[in-house]
């Protein structure tokens, strides 16, 4: 039976502890966000930003060949943005996908840029729409519509958390993060959040996010460095194997802090933007994985000694996306035969007498048999802190990948038996 009551879920123990953080305000940004009803009553459900002229902006999307119209939408408007003196909007919805649903789909979107871009007084181009929830079902663009007003009317440069709320659906924690960055004499600002907690499995970067800053920089290098410092941050996370059809990233730069304009990656101004840029990234990457629908534990896969970096990362995701691993870890269960069941099922090269295991600075396996010492009443021990390593070195070569993963528990069963409801 379909409610339309907000039920809200209490926050994972794995939340920051002092909650959501300070963000600075971005010269060039403001924010907005109303209750509208698209699934829950009472729910602030419709956040949107409002750029001045003259920012850079910047996306990755999903691969998934089901995506959603919004993605499809903004994957065209950015391969055929050009330069103009007019300003961007990003509008999102939670509740309802968008996704699955047609030509329907894709005319709620082009109606809801349309209707944005003549309050706004933007070329519909520079209105860029995301939405995440329900998938399959349609959404009447109405639902959106009749917010703008009053989202246009309450535009304000300290509303980012209210936006990033807006944005949830089973998030247990609204996700901020910020950063500062020298650019020769001058500090620019960065300031992000993000939504996501279940079908996680990256093939770009599965959830939402959106990440502002002062910064100038020119579109086709911000753009080349989101996409390389996604594989560093959200593609090396995974909570379930599962890749959204929304999954969105976009990086705004308005340029507002007056620096020299940063035109190559290969500068010093660029490699220091590019650090706090990654920073917020992972922050936000790594408050994914710690709201993890269901999550009590948060784990790091390390692996080294591959073949390849393409083999690394298949042995990471075999191990993180496991679950048999995944719930040995939720049950304190320091079981390192299933990270070695892992890693031969990953297709990977890899030599059973090699093969060397550690949970965190335990080592646990040595050259494809039990380490000499290992006491398994000390991986049971270990396996009840809140973050965990597993450590597997393959002996091979030099290749070399990190991903993050959470536990799976009954609450992640929980929680999706009742999606809809």
């Amino acid at each position: 039976m379909s409610s339309d009551t907000d039920s809200t879920p209490a926050v994972s123990p794995l939340a920051p502890k002092n909650g959501f953080p300070p963000l600075p305000q971005i010269a060039g940004v403001r924010f907005a966000a109303v209750a509208a009803g698209v699934k829950y009553k009472a729910r602030t459900d419709v956040m949107l930003a409002e750029i001045a002229p003259g920012a850079s902006v910047a996306g990755v999307f999903t691969r998934s060949a089901t995506r959603s119209a919004p993605v499809r939408d903004c994957e065209a408007k950015l391969a055929a943005l050009g330069i103009s003196g007019a300003g961007f909007a990003i509008l999102v919805n939670s509740g309802n996908a968008n996704a699955f649903t047609g030509a329907a789909g894709e005319a709620t979107v082009q109606t809801v840029c349309a209707r944005l871009a003549g309050v706004m007084g933007l070329p519909p181009a520079h209105v860029f729409t995301a939405s995440t929830g329900v998938i399959g079902e349609p959404l009447p663009p109405e639902k959106i519509t009749d917010a703008i007003a009053a989202l246009n009317d309450t535009l304000s440069p300290d509303g980012a958390e209210a936006a990033a709320r807006a944005i949830m659906t089973t998030d247990t924690f609204a996700k901020g993060a910020a950063a500062t960055a020298q650019i020769g004499d001058t500090q620019v600002s960065l300031a992000g959040f993000a939504k996501g907690s279940g079908m996680i499995a990256p093939d770009m970067a599965t959830m939402l996010g959106y990440i502002f800053t002062d910064a100038a920089i020119d579109q086709p290098v911000l753009q080349a460095m989101l996409q390389d410092l996604t594989g560093r941050s959200f593609n090396a996370i995974t909570v379930d194997s599962d890749t959204s059809t929304s999954d969105t990233v976009m990086c705004v730069a308005t340029g507002a802090a007056g620096h020299a304009r940063i035109t190559s990656a290969d500068s010093a101004d660029a490699r220091a933007f590019a650090a706090a840029l990654e920073a917020v990234m992972k922050d936000l990457a790594l408050q994914i994985v710690r709201d993890g629908e269901g999550a009590t534990k948060l784990v790091e896969v390390q692996v080294t000694g591959a073949d390849s970096t393409d083999d690394a990362q298949k042995v990471a995701r075999a191990i993180a996306n496991s679950p048999l691993v995944k719930t040995a870890i939720a049950g304190e269960d320091p079981n390192w035969g299933r990270v070695v069941m892992a890693v031969g099922k990953s297709g990977a090269e890899a030599d059973r007498d090699l093969l060397s295991i550690r949970f965190g600075d335990i080592p646990v396996a040595e050259n494809g048999w039990v380490a000499p010492g290992y006491h398994e009443q000390a991986g049971a021990a270990y396996m009840k802190a809140q973050e965990l390593l597993i450590a597997v070195d393959l002996g091979l070569g030099s290749g070399h990948a990190t991903v993050w993963t959470c536990d799976l528990t009954h609450g992640y069963i929980t929680i999706n038996a009742d999606y809809r409801s």
